[in-house]
This record gives C-alpha cells, structure tokens and sequence, in this order.
C-alpha cells in the first residue's frame, strides 16, 4: 500500500483496521477519513509527511473495520468514542489528529472532550460537525425514525468490477479518477451469490446513509471549539462548499484558542489530488515548528 502497512486491532469498542507506518520516537498522528471513505484517503499524502507515525484508520462501518451494531449509531459523538478506544488499544495515551471531513468533525470533538490526550489538531475541509438550525430536530427526529419504520433494509450496489465502481464514485462528483480508485480498491469486497462470486460491493455498512436524526446547533459546535485547548491547523479549499459556506467555517475557525488557517485552491478531496501542497501546509506542525 504504497509505504503503509495493514494492521488489525480489538478494540472495546469492536473491531478495527487501517493502514500504518511506523516510527518509533516519532510524533503520533492519528489520521480520519471522510463520510464514506477509508484509510486509503491518506495514500497520497502519507509520502510527504516525514518524521511522523502516522496511523490512519479506517473508522467504524468503513473500509476494513467491523460495523456497529444494530444497537449503536454512526454519530460523531459515538464514533469520537470508538476512535479513543483504538487509541487505547494502541498503547497510545496522547497524540495528534489528523482528519478530513467526516474524519475533522470527530476529531474536533475528541479534541474538545479529552483536552489532556490530544497533543494537536490538524483538520482538512472541516472544523466541527455538521450542525443543524435550532427548531428542525423534532422534524428529523421524526423523519428518521418513520424511515427505520418503513423501509426495508436495502440490498447493496453490485459492480461487475472495480472499475465499474470507480466510475459511480466519480460520478457522484467531488473526486478525480486516481483518488477515486484507492478508496473503491480499498472499500469494495466480493459480492457472493447462490452460484459463487457475483462481482463487487461496497463493504461499508448501509446504516451509514441513513439520516442523522439529531444534530448540535451551530452555537453548540462553536461551543466545543472555543474549548480546544490544543494547537490547531486548518486546512480550507477554496472555493467553498455549499454545505460549509466561506462565512460558516470563517466564525468557526475565529472561536479556536490557537489556530493557523491555511487557505488552498481545490476541491473537498485535496489531500489526494494536491497531496504535496497540504503537506507543506502542514509542515513542521505535528513536530512543534
């Protein structure tokens, strides 16, 4: 896997997998990866980022890692959980975070409720869950739970190949064709009939695109990132996008103690498509330069 290795962990929480590479006396960096994508996302920029030990896992209901079960939710809440629960099994007591996305929402919230574990805080295309507008929770909290009453679980997406699935993941927009390839060969798994193998899907658990039922106001995300103790680095693409408007991510980044902003031309997934750029955004940062 291009300079990283597999590895499997138990976990309290379950368990989980990623892809690594070691170095001992170095930095810790936990890396997370976005809403549906897997460790894989690192690939790219892991060449780049020397003088660190960088682990980057595939978070709970993705790529390789066990799903929940039916009796926990994909929350940024419980998943912030199952990430200090890897850390845990690591052996690793303080460290820092790197996350893009989905993987940035977590780990801001690891940041703000365990202050004394969290080292720094670098964040890719996020800094705080998604949010929702006071006065809509009772509605989604509705929606979400007649949906779990009313639909039947959905049968996965079968690809004849990878490259079928390649191509979808492109479609769906926001990616390149080269990025789009380490996350589909990472995050696909033979689809088996009656008769034997009947081609590829995705290995991600379903329950991941179910509607979230409830959600932080904006005031409480800002809440949670004026409590960040630690250094904080992030990384914006320009321009911005609709569901994280410029003015949005601009006040959340104003609420942070310590923060550095860097601002890139790209899209959502930049640490694949200009991986040697958002390294050098990053540079000396998780060493303390």
């Amino acid at each position: 896997m291009k300079g990283m290795r597999e590895f499997n962990i138990d976990t309290r929480m379950g368990a989980m997998a990623g892809l690594r590479v070691d170095a001992p006396d170095a930095p810790r960096v936990l890396a997370l990866h976005g809403w549906l994508d897997n460790a894989a996302s690192f690939l790219p920029l892991q060449p780049y980022l020397g003088g660190i030990e960088l682990v980057a896992l595939d978070m709970p209901g993705h790529g390789a890692s066990a799903h929940l079960p039916e009796t926990a939710e994909y929350t940024v809440v419980n998943t912030a959980r199952t990430i200090f629960a890897a850390a845990d099994a690591l052996g690793w007591q303080r460290f820092s975070l790197l996350g893009h996305s989905l993987g940035g929402a977590v780990a801001s919230v690891m940041a703000a409720a365990a202050p004394e574990r969290i080292e720094r805080l670098g964040v890719i295309e996020s800094l705080g869950a998604l949010s929702r507008e006071q006065g809509h929770n009772v509605t989604s909290l509705r929606e979400a739970f007649a949906g779990l009453e009313a639909e039947p679980q959905r049968p996965l997406r079968v690809f004849p190949d990878p490259a079928a699935a390649v191509r979808a993941r492109v479609r769906a927009g926001g990616i390149g064709e080269a990025a789009a390839r380490l996350l589909v060969e990472r995050g696909l798994a033979p689809a088996r009939g009656e008769d034997g193998p009947r081609g590829f899907s995705w290995r991600s658990d379903p329950r991941l695109t179910r509607p979230t039922a409830i959600r932080m106001s904006e005031e409480q995300v800002r809440e949670l990132l004026a409590a960040i103790e630690c250094p904080v680095r992030v990384i914006y693409a320009e321009p911005a996008q609709v569901y994280f408007p410029e003015a949005q991510r601009r006040a959340r980044f104003d609420c942070l103690r310590d923060g550095q902003l860097v601002v890139l031309p790209g899209g959502h997934h930049l640490h694949m498509e200009a991986p040697a750029e958002v390294a050098a955004a990053l540079a000396g940062f998780f060493d303390g330069r």
